[in-house]
């Protein structure tokens, strides 16, 4: 059976103006390959509810789960919420058992729970929570969309008490192999070990390094045996062109 799938949309005018640097889909992308969820896109959209709800209706539709970052805080910017409701055709309201949650987080509640951080406890209908024990305010999941903050920290967490609950597949291993020479020699013999090793995703980033042309072959596989067979197979075809794995 083939791994369960995966969507990453990045949410926020701050990602694509070059402000704030993504480093929640690094993260995910990780932690989703130790569970065995093929993380196949990710996306970024500015804060316009209709871009996000189209781009929430058309990954959900092709993907197992969908993880969102962003766009669930206090200010008037912040419209993740209500344009999950809006692409699932719900409504959206402060829900009691988030606002309990987030009240844990303030001395005094009822004076410090103002109209705009309750805006962190409306949860589109039907949804359930996801914890946030840094924060309290929670996110949540809808149909196959996990809603998460964008604060790295704070994503992270979610992450990490989400993905577990989740069906996975067959972690992804994965070995890197420098060669020492040209990208343009290199290519000839990589493009045969592909064609070889069809089980093994394989993509060569070169780089320089004191002014000597390399690269890095990673091997990427759900077969550890199929994958050391790949990286092993380039080896002998560069020869001591070959550095140790890294």
């Amino acid at each position: 059976m083939p791994n369960p799938t995966a969507a990453m949309l990045v949410i926020g005018d701050e990602i694509l103006s070059g402000r704030t640097q993504d480093t929640n889909t690094p993260y995910l992308a990780r932690v989703l390959a130790e569970k065995g969820i093929d993380l196949r896109e990710a996306r970024m959209v500015p804060d316009i509810a209709g871009e996000i709800v189209a781009a929430v209706k058309q990954l959900r539709a092709r993907y197992t789960h969908v993880f969102t970052s962003g766009g669930i805080g206090p200010t008037h910017d912040d419209i993740t919420a209500d344009c999950m409701a809006a692409a699932f055709g719900v409504g959206i309201g402060v829900r009691e058992d988030a606002r309990a949650i987030l009240a844990t987080n303030y001395a005094n509640p009822e004076v410090d729970l103002n109209p705009q951080r309750l805006r962190m406890a409306r949860i589109p209908d039907g949804a359930r929570l996801i914890d946030n024990p840094i924060s309290k305010a929670p996110g949540f999941t809808i149909g196959n969309v996990h809603v998460m903050a964008g604060v790295p920290e704070i994503f992270r967490v979610m992450v990490d008490g989400l993905v577990p609950r989740l069906g996975g597949g067959r972690p992804l291993v994965s070995r890197s192999v420098r060669v020492n020479m040209p990208e343009g020699l290199l290519a000839a013999p990589l493009g045969e070990v592909a064609a070889d090793h069809p089980k093994v995703v394989i993509g060569c980033y070169p780089f320089h390094q004191d002014g000597k042309p390399s690269a890095n072959v990673v091997f990427r596989s759900e077969d550890e045996a199929a994958l050391e067979a790949a990286a092993a197979a380039l080896c002998a075809r560069v020869g001591d062109k070959a550095a140790a794995p890294v």
